[in-house]
């Protein structure tokens, strides 16, 4: 079977890329291994980046808006902050996936779900897939948007500087404890090296979890329990009790391989510091749409070649740049994080920062690159390091 574009993987990115090229006129197809809607682990948070490149009109049900932002230093020195202007919106990833699929199928592509790739290989102006269906498939181009550990992503090749492990639970809470964190989310700093903890309110159901760099997992599941105890959400039964390794690429990272391109996740493209990553997802599948319509109606290889190498230099201008800060952001972060949370909960200037970042009025560079910031990335160089806040390097990156 031909077909202009094929887009592997019905996320944020696979989605956006999939509606974007056949709003572009492309004959597109869209795969997905799971049937939609499925779950997915993800905290569900929609920062101002991601509402802002959400396509108008998406129904998509928001359960809560924060308002407060409470952060804390493993536990202590706890300090909420109210926000300026709320933004970050609460959702569920399975009916954000799902709506966002619906909109390329609007926009006029072919979505098959339950259908998973399993072989990949290009040949001149052609790239040929196969699936667990026994279909093969081709087109002039494919967008990879399966995830950090799928198979189009190995296929290009992309290298990541840090690998994270991430825990997480839905958990059902009483009408009392709903109203106890409503409007509310936590940030906490937590005891591993770059770890964190967070708590994001859905209604009667919080989603709670921790992170942190690979490698001690059972520490990581210790401070989990630690975490959901001392919040008093460990004791119901949790609705999903999973976890996922998340990943960011290095800045060398390739972005395509021929006609192949990769977006989102498959690209490993994800906060340095937050592991925030549908925003970079929306919008690297915005790229990659536009991407793959121009390589569908490229003259011969030169210019597809070109069409491809202008995809990749578009996303590091953009994204890469905010990874590459983001980066640094973290190392003062893994250093000393007990200066971020004092500059975060002390400083009003520091906290309107992150703020903005929030509702979508500036960017990480934005934040790192003020006089406070550069000070005190300076001053964490000269600190000796916290023992509990050295972050080793990942094991077996990519």
């Amino acid at each position: 079977m031909w077909g202009s574009c094929s887009t592997v993987g019905a996320g944020p990115a696979g989605a956006t890329a999939a509606r974007v090229a056949a709003e572009e006129g492309c004959e597109t197809l869209l795969l997905e291994r799971a049937a939609i809607p499925r779950y997915k682990t993800c905290g569900g948070g929609l920062i101002g980046a991601s509402l802002a490149a959400l396509p108008p009109g998406l129904p998509l049900k928001v359960y809560d808006t924060a308002r407060q932002f409470t952060f804390s230093l493993n536990g202590r020195r706890e300090r909420t902050l109210v926000s300026g202007s709320p933004t970050i919106a609460m959702v569920y990833r399975s009916e954000l996936d799902a709506a966002l699929t619906e909109a390329a199928a609007a926009a006029g592509a072919e979505v098959r779900d339950s259908t998973a790739l399993t072989a990949l290989e290009q040949q001149g102006d052609t790239v040929t897939v196969k699936t667990n269906r026994g279909d093969t498939l081709r087109a002039r181009a494919v967008v990879g948007a399966d995830g950090s550990a799928g198979r189009v992503a190995r296929y290009v090749g992309v290298r990541c500087a840090q690998v994270d492990l991430a825990l997480e639970v839905e958990v059902p809470v009483d009408e009392r404890t709903a109203g106890r964190w409503r409007g509310r989310v936590l940030m906490e700093w937590g005891p591993l090296p770059g770890s964190f903890g967070w708590v994001f309110p859905k209604g009667d159901v919080c989603t709670a979890g921790v992170v942190a760099a690979r490698g001690n997992p059972a520490a990581l599941r210790a401070y989990k329990e630690d975490f959901l105890t001392r919040h008093g959400l460990l004791g119901p039964r949790p609705l999903h009790d999973t976890g996922h390794l998340t990943r960011c690429r290095r800045p060398d990272s390739p972005l395509a391989r021929g006609r192949v391109l990769v977006a989102g996740d498959a690209a490993a493209l994800v906060d340095h510091w937050s592991r925030e990553g549908i925003s970079y997802a929306l919008r690297s599948g915005d790229l990659a749409g536009r991407a793959a319509a121009r390589l569908v109606a490229s003259a011969d290889e030169t210019e597809a070649t070109a069409t491809a190498d202008r995809y990749g230099r578009q996303v590091d201008d953009v994204l890469g740049v905010e990874m590459r800060v983001s980066g640094t952001l973290m190392n003062l972060f893994a250093r000393n994080p007990g200066l971020v949370h004092t500059a975060l909960t002390r400083l009003p200037p520091a906290w309107r920062r992150l703020d903005a970042y929030i509702a979508g009025r500036t960017t990480v560079a934005g934040i790192m690159t003020t006089p406070m910031a550069r000070s005190a990335t300076a001053l964490a160089a000269r600190l000796p390091r916290a023992r509990e806040s050295v972050r080793e390097p990942s094991a077996g990156l990519g």
